[in-house]
């Protein structure tokens, strides 16, 4: 999994200072390689495993005794944890539903922590992508969410999510920067020059 490139950075900072030459909306981006590391699955299933196949085997065969079963318990943990911290392997045991709120977590403290909340007519807007969640999100404040109803913003993130799940995130950036910049133009037109917040992409490793 590779993040965005320099250049590739710098192609979604001129989209978004193309769209606000339209609109008083502060667009800020922001991409995630993961929202958490989620240390504690790969242990919490090595753990349950552990416990119940060796006991499973004990109880319809009785081949081990107590000794036997507390070594095969211990040692079955200590390859299972080793095996399910693989990458490839701790994605397909965190549950979906975790992996969304994660994210959904991460994008909300973005908002806060970049100062969205802040602008001059509460105009900010977050587009936030999770890359190894496939999570996209976009946050509006009120003075944006007050002229344009946050179901105008699914269609978007339908678009986008899938565009990451196939690797195309840039272009799943450009795409939802353009699709926004359109709706933004029209509901929240420019009535001034003004830029509060950078126009850079933010990078969460």
């Amino acid at each position: 999994m590779t993040l965005l490139s320099n250049s590739e950075q710098q192609q979604v900072a001129d989209a978004i200072d193309r769209i606000e030459q339209h609109t008083d909306a502060e667009i800020v981006t922001v991409l995630a390689r993961q929202a958490d590391d989620y240390r504690y699955i790969p242990l919490l299933w090595a753990s349950l495993l552990a416990l119940v196949l060796p006991g499973a085997v004990v109880y319809f065969t009785g081949w081990l005794d107590i000794n036997g079963l507390l070594l095969t318990q211990w040692g079955s943990f200590a390859v299972l944890a080793i095996l399910f911290r693989l990458p490839s392997i701790t994605s397909k045991l965190v549950p979906r539903a975790v992996r969304h709120w994660r994210a959904s977590n991460l994008a909300r403290r973005q908002f806060i922590e970049l100062n969205l909340h802040h602008t001059e007519g509460e105009t900010g807007m977050l587009i936030f992508v999770s890359e190894a969640e496939r999570y996209v999100e976009i946050m509006v404040d009120r003075g944006i969410s007050s002229r344009i109803d946050d179901a105008a913003w699914e269609s978007i993130v339908a678009t986008f999510t899938a565009q990451v799940g196939k690797g195309e995130v840039l272009q799943g950036f450009l795409d939802c920067i353009d699709t926004c910049g359109a709706q933004l133009a029209q509901q929240v037109p420019a009535t001034h020059e003004r830029n509060e917040l950078p126009n850079r992409l933010v990078v969460l490793n």
